[in-house]
């Protein structure tokens, strides 16, 4: 198929279409319901669900969505933290997903009513970070990079040409996103994203702190359109996000640099308290069903962790590198790890960043 996008093709920019017309599903399934009123909260990523998903939830379940919306999984956390405020599902990235289960924030699934957990592939039928699956279901995964206007930068193979170079000065945007960034920085001195060695996160500090003058912004994961408008000729980014304006220009292009980059993976959850329960896992269930996973993964442009939507897609989605990294470069990422210093440092040094 061909990626047409059909909205502003950005993770965070507000989701319109969500009742548009149904697509024309291959399967549509039924699910048995229960007592609960027909009814689901969800709280999600901007623009990370297919055009029509949850209006075609609602066709074939009769339940009604309603989608709030966070910038991040610092403010998905904190919004949780106090106590669930009514939602039923959530889709928090790897290391938040163990945070969020060592907090004890994250209901255990009940597989037997998520049949099409099968439709998963078997990399991501088990996790370090949720051993056995039992509070999370895999949704996207990929990298972080560069998106870069072709025409206005030469070379954006390493994290040098956006943390320590003056040669686009003023055209760069960084994340606003401290532990992304500071974990960047680190790979590219040398060390590991996860380091909390105090020499290491010193050096990587003072890198960001002499780099600020080059910054034009620290975006809230939008440096996708402030590269799309011509605001930005650089821009730390989500590979999706990126990979999405690339299909309105031609001049625009992604890069993981070689120093390495962050690999995550998100998670679709229900969060302790959720109201809806069976509705939840019936949201589930139909999120990993293969036709659904097709139109959300054509719409959004991440890697999905759908085998069975794969493998009916064509190889414009399944192989581009962009989405699908090859294996020498996911071999120079590293995953976020969730530990208490290492939250507690990043905040710290990310903090003085912003104030120096």
């Amino acid at each position: 198929m061909t990626y047409t996008p059909k909205f502003r093709a950005s993770r965070r920019s507000v989701l319109k279409g969500s009742g548009a017309a149904f697509i024309g599903l291959t399967m549509m399934p039924r699910f048995a319901m229960s007592e609960e009123e027909k009814k689901l909260n969800f709280y999600n990523w901007d623009t990370y669900i297919g055009e029509t998903t949850l209006a075609d939830f609602n066709k074939a379940s009769g339940i009604e969505v309603k989608m709030d919306l966070y910038a991040d999984n610092a403010e998905l956390f904190a919004k949780l933290k106090e106590g669930n405020p009514g939602y039923d599902v959530i889709i928090p990235t790897n290391d938040y997903v163990e945070r969020m289960i060592a907090a004890g924030m994250l209901d255990e699934l009940d597989k037997s009513k998520i049949a099409n957990t099968a439709n998963v592939a078997d990399a991501f039928q088990d996790a370090t970070f949720d051993p056995g699956r039992k509070h999370s279901v895999p949704y996207m995964w990929g990298t972080m990079g560069i998106g870069y206007r072709k025409s206005k930068v030469k070379d954006a193979s390493s994290w040098k040409a956006v943390l320590d170079s003056s040669e686009n000065a003023g055209r760069i945007s960084l994340l606003g996103d401290g532990e992304s960034v500071i974990g960047v920085t680190l790979q590219y001195l040398g060390h590991s994203f996860n380091s909390v060695v105090p020499a290491e996160m010193k050096a990587a500090e003072e890198l960001l702190i002499k780099g600020k003058k080059d910054v034009k912004v620290y975006a809230d994961d939008n440096g996708q359109d402030l590269l799309a408008s011509g605001e930005v000729d650089l821009a730390m980014e989500w590979n999706g996000d990126i990979i999405q304006v690339m299909g309105e220009d031609d001049d625009l292009s992604y890069s993981v640099p070689g120093e390495g980059s962050l690999l995550w993976q998100d998670c679709v959850c229900i969060p302790k308290g959720a109201p809806h329960p069976e509705n939840a896992h019936a949201f589930i269930n139909y999120l990993l069903d293969a036709d659904a996973g097709v139109h959300i993964a054509d719409t959004i442009q991440y890697a999905t962790a759908n085998a069975a939507a794969k493998a009916k897609m064509d190889a414009k989605y399944t192989g581009n590198p962009g989405i699908f990294p090859p294996d020498e470069v996911i071999a120079k990422c590293e995953a976020s790890l969730y530990s208490e210093e290492k939250t507690k440092l990043r905040n710290e040094s990310w903090t003085r960043i912003q104030a120096a």
